[in-house]
């Protein structure tokens, strides 16, 4: 669940700063710390899932999705950044 919020969260805030007359885009990059937390957030629960799984009897591979979908929000939360970041920079110069 935490790696599907950190994808969706972005993406989600900027659909909804389109449809808003409330919420202008520039504004939509407050969810960029938000995707980020929440990734980092995926990324550790997949690695206390695997290694509980390491311990039982099950096998399998528990935390795969949420890592992929962790390490997504992760990239989609940079690449946020990076799009604010040089924003503000053409807003200076």
């Amino acid at each position: 669940m935490l790696g599907l919020a950190s994808t969706v969260a972005l993406p989600a805030t900027i659909a909804f700063a389109q449809e808003s007359p409330r919420l202008e885009l520039v504004q939509a990059g407050w969810a960029v710390p938000v995707a980020a937390v929440l990734g980092i957030a995926a990324l550790l629960a997949a690695r206390a899932a695997r290694r509980r799984a390491q311990w039982s009897v099950a096998g399998g591979s528990p935390g795969r999705a949420g890592r992929l979908l962790g390490t997504l929000g992760l990239c989609l939360a940079a690449s946020g950044g990076i799009a604010v970041g040089f924003y503000e920079l053409l807003l200076h110069y």
